[in-house]
């Protein structure tokens, strides 16, 4: 099984996807932006795009790994990544589901001020390029075709990522983690996502 975790910049898509990698023994987070940066880093400047899933290649090697990794590994996939275009949509999750391959997809919703404001805590100012995707995240993510939608404004990351595995039918390992190390562990993550801010 494959859960898509889908949202605009701030939503909380990879902290989600680690609380619930911690809880799922045979778990797997695979993040399709570092494709992205390895066409970039593999192709001359002068085709470079502006965003990477404008890159054929990038819908299609994602599409073919993913593909793949879930038909040879015995474990769910958490996949955080905001997909809003309908039809990057389709060639990836939509040709993985005509392929008979679970995905169970996510948008992490919210508004647009406390998406600013999850930014802000991560050090990132109104003028970031995340915060300058949420109206397009948004707009693009209102289309009918992303569904199932969790309004997170009110809701703990441990929360959100408990309704997911409940509507996925997945069992999660109790978390008895005290508030200091919750705190170490999504700081942790932060640190590790560092390198790909843009």
């Amino acid at each position: 099984m494959i859960i898509w975790i889908n949202g605009a910049f701030g939503s909380g898509k990879t902290q989600t996807s680690y609380e619930l990698h911690r809880r799922i023994p045979d778990s797997f987070v695979y993040d399709p932006e570092n494709m992205g940066f390895f066409i970039d880093k593999n192709i001359p400047a002068e085709i470079h795009k502006q965003n990477f899933q404008d890159y054929c290649s990038w819908r299609e090697l994602n599409y073919t790994l993913l593909k793949n990794m879930e038909r040879e590994y015995n474990g769910i996939i958490m996949v955080p990544m905001s997909i809003v275009n309908p039809h990057y949509f389709e060639e990836i999750i939509g040709r993985l589901r005509n392929d008979k391959v679970i995905v169970k997809h996510f948008v992490l919703w919210a508004s647009k001020e406390t998406l600013l404001k999850r930014l802000r805590s991560r050090g990132e100012s109104k003028n970031s390029w995340g915060a300058k995707q949420i109206d397009r995240c948004m707009q693009g993510l209102s289309n009918h075709i992303f569904q199932h939608r969790i309004d997170t404004e009110n809701m703990t990351m441990e929360h959100v990522a408990e309704s997911i595995a409940s509507i996925s039918n997945i069992h999660l390992l109790p978390d008895n983690r005290n508030k200091l190390r919750k705190r170490l562990d999504r700081f942790k993550i932060q640190l590790k996502q560092m390198r790909f801010l843009k």
